[in-house]
C-alpha cells in the first residue's frame, strides 16, 4: 500500500452494535502507510455512556463532523460499514464539502425518508445483537471464525431504538456529487447494479450518484474481520485517489 502526503484522513465508522474496536485489524494493516487513519465509535454504541440508549442519528452525524473538525476541517474520506450509512448520509447532505470521498462497505447511501426499522416497538429502548442463527438470515457471516463470533458477541453494544426508528431527512443534492466507492462483499456488484436499475429501496440512491466506483471484495458482511488486509489495501488505494 502506498499513500501521498495529500491523502485525506480516513475515518472508519462501523455499523450496528459496533464501535471503533471493530476496525482494529484493518488499522494494523492500514496505519503503516496511512498514519492518519482513525476509527470512531458513534454515539449510542459506547457501552460506558449511560445516556447511549437515547442517542439519535443527528447526534451520530454531529459526532462524525466533530471528528472531521478535530482533524482541521479538511475534507475526509469516510468509510461507512452497514448501518453507519444513515448518519454518514446525513453528513453528506449537511456538509458535502467536508467529504473528499465516501466508501460504502457492504452498504450504500440511503434515500430521504428511509427508516431502518419503522416497526421497532416504541416501548423498546434498544436492540441487542440477535442470536447468530437469526443474524445469518439477515447478513452473511461468511469468513468469520468461532473466535471472531465470540468477540462480536462479547463486545457488541445494543443499538438504540431511537436510531432505528428515526427517518433520514435529506435535501441537499450536492451530496450526490461526492466521489463514491461501493465495496461489494456479501452482494456482488452485478447484483447491486441490477437492484439499482430496478429501483430496489436498498440501492435506489446509487442511481443518482455522479461519480461512482464499484469494487468487489467477495466475503461476508463483516470484511473488517474476514478480509482485513484486503480491505485495508482497498481503502489505502481509495485515499490515494485525487478528486
Amino acid at each position: 500500500m502506498t499513500t501521498t502526503n495529500t491523502s485525506p484522513t480516513i475515518i472508519l465508522i462501523a455499523g450496528h452494535w459496533l464501535g471503533a474496536w471493530a476496525w482494529d485489524e484493518v488499522l494494523e494493516h492500514l496505519k503503516a502507510d496511512h498514519p492518519r487513519a482513525i476509527a470512531m465509535t458513534l454515539p449510542g454504541l459506547d457501552a460506558h455512556d449511560h445516556k447511549r440508549a437515547t442517542q439519535t442519528l443527528d447526534a451520530q452525524a454531529e459526532a462524525i463532523l466533530g471528528v472531521i473538525a478535530h482533524h482541521g476541517n479538511q475534507p475526509a474520506l469516510l468509510v461507512a460499514h452497514s448501518g453507519a450509512n444513515a448518519p454518514v448520509s446525513l453528513v453528506l447532505d449537511r456538509h458535502p464539502e467536508l467529504v473528499d470521498r465516501v466508501v460504502w462497505v457492504d452498504s450504500g447511501p440511503v434515500a430521504t425518508g428511509t427508516v431502518f426499522a419503522p416497526d421497532f416497538p416504541e416501548e423498546l429502548k434498544e436492540l441487542a445483537l440477535p442470536p447468530f442463527d437469526v443474524l445469518a438470515q439477515q447478513a452473511s457471516l461468511e469468513g468469520l471464525s468461532a473466535e471472531t463470533l465470540e468477540r462480536f458477541r462479547a463486545r457488541a453494544v445494543p443499538e438504540p431504538g431511537t436510531v432505528l426508528r428515526q427517518p433520514v431527512e435529506l435535501s441537499n443534492e450536492a451530496r450526490r456529487s461526492v466521489h463514491t466507492t461501493l465495496v461489494c462483499c456479501s452482494i456482488p456488484s452485478a447484483q447491486v447494479l441490477e437492484l439499482t436499475q430496478t429501483g430496489h429501496p436498498m440501492f435506489a440512491e446509487v442511481a443518482n450518484l455522479e461519480h461512482l466506483r464499484i469494487i468487489d471484495l467477495p466475503t461476508g458482511h463483516w470484511p473488517m474481520w474476514s478480509r482485513p488486509r484486503d480491505l485495508a489495501e482497498v481503502l489505502a488505494s481509495e485515499a490515494a485517489r485525487s478528486n
